[in-house]
């Protein structure tokens, strides 16, 4: 009985997420994918009035520039010890397009303005997570979560191999309000 809305700024990341779909005819009418058309949004303007989502998850942008990418994937080959001296610096050692890859602020500056837009839903939305693969940008998600007057934060560790990550969640909503949200969502009766 899930549903899910996927969203991105470009168009050609959602054809192929829309192929992709069409490929698994079980989730068609599970699956509904939306164009954002402003760059520096991420909620506003794809999201309706009326919808109430359970989670939301984001695998946001880790790099300010192209540049950035590019010296952090220099920076990773020499510290596994390939790169060598003299030949030319390898292509990143990722995939992704320009988007997927880089916006204004890095990742700091998408989850940033992704907890600001979740204050302007907090009631339509049970729980928001995000991907987080820099500890450094930690201490400002903090900081914008306590700005933003959060009830609760999580942070759940990962790791694959010598790559860290993290998943950040937070929620607006109190104890007793997530508990009457579960409740209706299953279609128990509602606490006062």
């Amino acid at each position: 009985g899930w549903q899910f809305v996927g969203t991105d700024i470009d168009r050609t990341a959602l054809a192929c997420a829309q192929a992709t779909v069409d490929a698994n005819s079980g989730h068609r009418d599970a699956i509904e994918l939306r164009y954002q058309a402003s760059r520096s949004a991420i909620f506003k303007g794809v999201l309706q009035a009326d919808e109430l989502f359970d989670i939301t998850m984001s695998n946001p942008p880790f790099h300010a520039s192209m540049d950035e990418a590019l010296a952090g994937t220099e920076r990773k080959w020499k510290n596994l010890g390939k790169a060598e001296p003299g030949e030319k610096a390898p292509v990143l050692n990722f995939g992704g397009q320009g988007a997927e890859l880089c916006c204004a602020g890095g990742e700091e500056g998408f989850v940033s303005r992704m907890i600001a837009e979740s204050v302007q839903i907090s009631s339509h939305c049970l729980w928001f997570t995000t991907l987080v693969s820099k500890a450094s940008t930690l201490p400002a998600i903090y900081r914008a979560l306590k700005k933003a007057g959060v009830q609760d934060n999580r942070t759940i560790e990962m790791a694959q191999g010598q790559k860290k990550s993290r998943i950040v969640a937070w929620t607006f909503l109190t104890e007793r309000q997530q508990q009457a949200w579960r409740n209706q969502r299953r279609g128990e009766s509602r606490l006062p």
